[in-house]
């Protein structure tokens, strides 16, 4: 793909007055992604002319009309109504909130999703009891750990929203930006290692948190009556001596801040579409690093000082279906940036998107359709354009791998962690299973901290270890399997919560995935395969929640019982996959896996994993395999 080239020093040469029209939505259109996502040359200069937006779409009105987040949202809360209307639907979401019903009861029985932000997964002892309470009181009794680190609650109705949300914010944590077009949850490797490279890990997801978290006052005046929390977020206090505020509102002129009394970086216009930022040390892809719109690889010296971040930008999992200009996309290599600029430069990738998201195609409207169609270098100096310096070449660092972090590990304080696998990240009590009473059993005995796991996991930290039988204890008479009891396929594996709940689902995924391992298991024994270790995932619908694009074998849900079959990814995640059937019936599922199952044994290289095998066959030749194959 060819570009046009831009210069550098033209673009910056009396940058203030020009970006500062850019950066306030006039003058300037967001670039029309879905006209050049087939591949078509877009320059930079071609972006950056492109003349003013006619008319904004209804969604960017509605975030212009909300002043800054309440309204419609804030009056239609002491409605007699169980739910709220479709705008107001759309700015709770920035308060952390979807509205959902039971899909399989005729009627509406309007609920609440509630989800956390927990930057780098972390969960405080309280803040779990308290959790584990209102779900109890308010929700529908269990809790869901999600795929990006985070608690969700589900059940809950609109007249408990302000209870359980105020409670939340008055502890410590929060649910702003948990949803919505802002910056999400920060991810981390949630393994808690006690060395500089995953201290810094650490300590930068909470400082990109604190960052680009929205500055409106309309979550303390929504749930607060307007009155101040009773203690401030805890990430937020742990780095004050970054100064982070002071970063966030510093003005270079280039067009980053914006002129608005309230969002500084967001506007009253926020984002384009949700963004998302993942952190982590070189060699651990344990968070799936490569679906971020920016990922940060922390870089240090031979001494344990940190030099600064690796930088990734434009990944991303969502698509729709028969829609060939939207796509899964996997981050490229941007370059390294000094720790010391790493929160301007971060905020100059951020303006990128505010200023050229695509705003009148919300299918297209994520980052990596900007990176995509102006292609790595040109985003590189559009971003440049904003942040005022060079960024520098990548780094070389160590081969990435993937570890889930499950099981007994030294953390290396003389403490130890246990990662419990948890499927699907479903935290329930269920017959002689009774995973979230033993969870709460441990927090009160040993008042242990949590990480939630990029794998809907969860991680306990802290464990001295005279305290380990005691806690394998509670979990076997809580009728919890240990870690070597578990299916390797189902530790690898991830789905989405889909129907009955989701709107978008078209299909199962949570409840029907653990009877597909089931199958896929008993196909791999019979086969004479069993030690193969599959990434396999399952999303109800193409939206790609649980990140399926990256498996190595994916069932993306497009109807009734029936999924797309992708293929390929990287069993260390650092690729996507192919699509390689558009519908396979659920019935289906052994005729179709069990010949490419056997081509790959007779055909796979030395030590060749599956997802690696498929990359390199490719779908042309395993279709043609499948085609001549007799069981």
């Amino acid at each position: 793909m060819k570009f046009l080239s831009v210069s550098v020093a033209a673009l910056i040469a009396g940058s203030a007055n020009a970006f500062s029209s850019r950066s306030a939505f006039t003058g300037v259109k967001p670039m029309n992604v879905a006209a050049a996502a087939d591949g078509s040359s877009t320059s930079l200069q071609m972006v950056l002319e492109k003349p003013a937006t006619k008319k904004i779409s209804k969604l960017e009105q509605l975030k212009v009309a909300s002043g800054n987040l309440v309204k419609p949202l804030m009056e239609e809360l002491y409605t007699e109504e169980i739910g709220i209307s479709k705008d107001a639907y759309q700015i709770l979401k920035y308060h952390g909130s979807y509205q959902q019903s039971n899909r399989e009861i005729k009627g509406k029985d309007y609920q609440f999703m509630l989800r956390l932000k927990q930057p780098a997964g972390e969960l405080s002892p309280d803040l779990f009891r308290l959790l584990d309470d209102l779900s109890i009181k308010h929700g529908q009794g269990d809790l869901r750990a999600t795929t990006r680190q985070c608690f969700q609650m589900h059940g809950i109705m609109k007249g408990s929203l302000k209870t359980v949300i105020s409670s939340i914010m008055n502890i410590g944590s929060s649910t702003v930006g948990a949803c919505g077009d802002v910056n999400r949850n920060v991810m981390i490797t949630p393994a808690p290692f006690t060395t500089p490279e995953y201290d810094y890990a650490r300590e930068y997801s909470k400082v990109f948190a604190h960052l680009f978290r929205p500055m409106t006052p309309a979550f303390s005046e929504i749930w607060l009556d307007g009155e101040k929390v009773a203690t401030s977020e805890v990430w937020a206090k742990e780095v004050e001596h970054h100064n982070v505020d002071e970063k966030m509102l510093y003005d270079s002129g280039r067009g980053i801040i914006l002129d608005h009394p309230i969002e500084p970086i967001y506007g009253d216009r926020y984002l384009p579409r949700k963004f998302k930022i993942g952190v982590t040390v070189p060699g651990d892809n344990s968070l799936d690093i490569y679906t971020n719109d920016i990922g940060c690889v922390v870089i240090t010296n031979d001494q344990g000082e940190l030099e600064g971040f690796n930088v990734m930008v434009g990944g991303g999992m969502g698509r729709t279906h028969k829609k060939e200009n939207t796509f899964a996309r996997a981050a490229d290599h941007m370059g390294f940036v000094p720790k010391e600029d790493i929160m301007e430069c971060l905020k100059a990738i951020v303006a990128a998107q505010r200023d050229h998201g695509n705003r009148d195609v919300r299918a297209n409207a994520r980052m990596k359709y900007l990176v995509h169609t102006l292609g790595i270098d040109n985003f590189r100096t559009l971003v440049e354009s904003y942040f005022g310096k060079k960024i520098q070449p990548w780094r070389e660092m160590a081969e990435w791998k993937y570890n889930d972090w499950m099981g007994w590990w030294e953390q290396g304080d003389g403490k130890l962690f246990y990662g419990l696998h948890v499927d699907n990240g479903r935290v329930k009590d269920e017959g002689n299973f009774r995973l979230k009473t033993a969870l709460r059993v441990i927090t009160d005995k040993y008042n242990l901290p949590m990480i939630l796991s990029p794998t809907q996991s969860i991680i306990f930290r802290d464990i001295k270890p005279e305290d380990r039988p005691g806690i394998e204890a509670i979990f076997a008479e809580h009728g919890i399997k240990p870690l070597e009891e578990v299916d390797p396929l189902s530790r690898l594996a991830m789905a989405c919560p889909a129907l009955p709940l989701c709107g978008l689902a078209q299909t199962e995924a949570e409840r029907i995935i653990p009877s597909y391992i089931a199958r896929i298991r008993a196909l791999l024994d019979k086969m004479g395969i069993s030690d193969e270790e599959i990434v396999m995932r399952m999303t109800g619908c193409p939206n790609g929640c649980a990140r399926p694009y990256m498996a190595e074998l994916a069932f993306v849900g497009d109807g009734p019982n029936s999924y797309q079959v992708w293929l390929g990814g990287s069993p260390v995640l650092t690729r996507t996959a192919y699509p390689f059937m558009a519908k396979m019936k659920a019935d289906d599922l052994e005729v179709t896996m069990e010949p490419i199952f056997d081509m790959f044994i007779k055909q796979r290289q030395e030590f060749e994993a599956f997802g690696d095998f498929c990359h390199r066959a490719g779908a042309e030749a395993i279709e043609k395999y499948m085609e001549s194959y007799s069981a």
